[in-house]
């Protein structure tokens, strides 16, 4: 399979099991920040030494295929087979990793501020990348009721990117950097 088309590119790509809308579709853009979620997860991964965080960031990465599929595929396609569309079980299944994973963790009293290890700091970096995917899940959603699940997952996905980017930094010994809005007003009198 060859990487390349040779049918140029006048700003429009086709969707999975047919139709052909422009590259800054509600629909292609959902799907472009889902890649670049996977991306970013890929870079984290490749910073984990532990194989216990490889595999927590490798079966997202998985379904993140899975999702990428669901949304380059509208409701009313016809591909030439079934695509495995992102539901209640994976939600589910996110919310029981977020509470095994909190469970280890002490208790937020502050706002932290994203970074810790370098694998902490590329996880914090996925889960901002996976909030603007939420955000550009919304115009979509006008038009297609059938990605709220889509939309609910990439919400938890969020939380369970933040709490595992707090879990890793306490498994490296690095302590979470609290937010402290009157160190903030210190210093910016200091300036």
């Amino acid at each position: 399979m060859k990487i390349y088309t040779k049918v140029g590119d006048g700003g429009d790509t086709f969707l999975f099991g047919g139709g052909k809308v422009r590259k800054d579709h509600p629909r292609v853009n959902a799907y472009g920040d889902i890649d670049e979620l996977n991306s970013v997860l890929g870079w984290a991964a490749a910073l984990a030494q532990d194989p216990e965080i490889q595999d927590a960031i490798g079966f997202i990465q998985k379904e993140l295929f899975i999702l990428g599929a669901d949304l380059a595929t509208p409701p009313e396609a016809r591909p030439p087979k079934e695509v495995p569309r992102i539901g209640a079980s994976q939600i589910t299944r996110l919310e029981k990793r977020i509470d095994a994973l909190s469970r280890d963790l002490p208790p937020l009293t502050h706002f932290i501020l994203p970074g810790g290890s370098a694998l902490g700091a590329a996880l914090h970096l996925a889960r901002a990348v996976c909030r603007r995917s939420e955000r550009v899940l919304v115009p979509l959603m006008g038009s297609d009721k059938s990605v709220r699940d889509a939309q609910i997952y990439i919400n938890r996905l969020s939380d369970y990117l933040f709490v595992l980017a707090r879990w890793t930094n306490q498994k490296a010994g690095v302590q979470d950097t609290l937010w402290l809005p009157e160190e903030s007003v210190h210093n910016r009198r200091k300036l």
